[in-house]
């Protein structure tokens, strides 16, 4: 898995779902992979202090051995992405704290705003290899 790029996302929440979705979209060279936060693929690998302090009001990024959350994940999913994603992460270049404030705002009332779902979103047969249990 090292070699992987993996995109941890809440798999019941619906803005989630259509931000892989998204990617799923703009990533012309097939280098994501997908793991929902809630399955083993992310009790495996995600550290506990991780996902304890972040619960899954955080989309992870795992990338060469690291990982990202919140704004920083967004944006450095978005500068893999082709264009015109790729143009958002020029927005690395506003303070992480800003940047995690608005994050965390839009995190706070997703379902809320974009609903809930009770289970994943399932991917389509041109798209399930890439995405991890």
């Amino acid at each position: 898995m090292e070699d992987k790029r993996i995109v941890f996302f809440d798999g019941m929440c619906n803005l989630c779902s259509t931000a892989v979705q998204t990617i799923l979209k703009y990533d012309k060279k097939k280098q994501f992979y997908f793991a929902s936060l809630q399955g083993t693929t992310a009790l495996e690998m995600v550290p506990e202090h991780l996902s304890a302090a972040q619960g899954v009001d955080s989309i992870l990024f795992y990338e060469e051995g690291q990982f990202s959350l919140k704004s920083s994940a967004a944006l450095k999913i978005a500068k893999h992405l082709s264009f015109p994603m790729n143009l958002n992460y020029g927005f690395i270049i506003v303070p992480t704290l800003f940047r995690n404030w608005v994050y965390d705002w839009i995190a706070r009332n997703r379902y809320r705003w974009f609903g809930k779902k009770q289970e994943c979103w399932l991917p389509t047969k041109e798209f399930s290899a890439r995405f991890l249990p």
